[in-house]
């Protein structure tokens, strides 16, 4: 079975909630407003369930909450993901998905219901909310939940910082998401493992290509950094020369395929490893 671990498809009800708030995130019409990127018009048909899922050509798909908007952390974000379980739960296969949680005011039996559903994979946070030891401290509660579910963690880029000037619209892609992949990569590689030793996690965006500093991170008086078989690394955005290099540092058997559709392609199963498609998803989401 070959697996696409991360995805992004709207279902209607979700695109309905976001037009009727006042407050970032919100629609109008097919326009996002979020407080730390430049206006973003959706495309109508990357959200359009049936023209995604005749283009599909994986078996299963995992598709998850755009942490970018800010859900997780909104005081009031609890009503959308709510919404994003129950209209996501009733997409089509392939689409499977990845639960959401509020980090600004954690439910965890909401979370503990959701994680027993068979179509969940496992939970994505963002990594604005494991940016630090002190932010996993935070969330450990619902680390635990998910621990004793035996589900992974998917850990996705969260909400952008608003910054002063005009920006190019791939500014946030480029710098606030990859700096944010790299702390929560730092900080579980640090405190992480030690207090979830069976959680199984996976870094989006090859978490920022932060294994790649392992020597800069021995030099400066970090802890020595050795390969974890409950660690993996999902592809999006990047192709040839950004995976082979991760693969040599982490090992290729902890590379798993995401494509971030639609906001980038998924990957050709005939140049790479048929392995990053099937058998180490398989590993990771057991």
């Amino acid at each position: 079975m070959r697996v696409d671990c991360h995805q992004h498809l709207w279902p209607p009800a979700l695109v309905t909630a976001l037009r009727k708030r006042d407050a970032m995130p919100y629609m109008r019409d097919w326009t996002l407003y979020l407080a730390g990127e430049n206006l973003y018009p959706v495309d109508p048909a990357a959200h359009d369930v049936e023209l995604r899922r005749a283009a599909e050509r994986m078996d299963r798909v995992l598709v998850s909450l755009s942490s970018p908007l800010g859900i997780e952390h909104a005081p009031d974000g609890a009503e959308l993901i709510d919404i994003w379980h129950e209209s996501a739960l009733a997409l089509p296969d392939p689409y499977h998905l990845w639960a959401a949680a509020s980090v600004a005011a954690p439910d965890g039996p909401a979370l503990a219901r959701v994680l027993r559903e068979e179509r969940v994979a496992g939970l994505q946070l963002p990594a604005t909310a494991l940016d630090s030891p002190d932010a996993l401290d935070r969330v450990a509660p619902l680390l635990d939940i998910l621990e004793r579910a035996g589900k992974p963690l998917l850990v996705h880029p969260g909400p952008a910082p608003a910054e002063p000037g005009e920006l190019p619209d791939w500014w946030p892609a480029l710098v606030p998401y990859v700096a944010q992949m790299h702390r929560s990569w730092m900080a579980w590689h640090v405190t992480g493992r030690k207090s979830h030793p069976t959680l199984r996690i996976a870094f989006v965006a090859l978490a920022g290509l932060a294994p790649l500093h392992h020597e800069r991170l021995a030099a400066r008086g970090g802890p020595a950094f050795t390969a974890d078989p409950n660690v993996f690394y999902e592809t999006s955005s990047y192709r040839t020369d950004a995976i082979a290099a991760l693969a040599r540092v982490v090992g290729p058997a902890a590379v798993v395929h995401g494509s971030d559709r639609p906001y980038a392609e998924p990957l050709d199963p005939m140049a790479f490893h048929e392995a990053y498609f099937t058998a180490n998803p398989s590993r990771l989401l057991r």
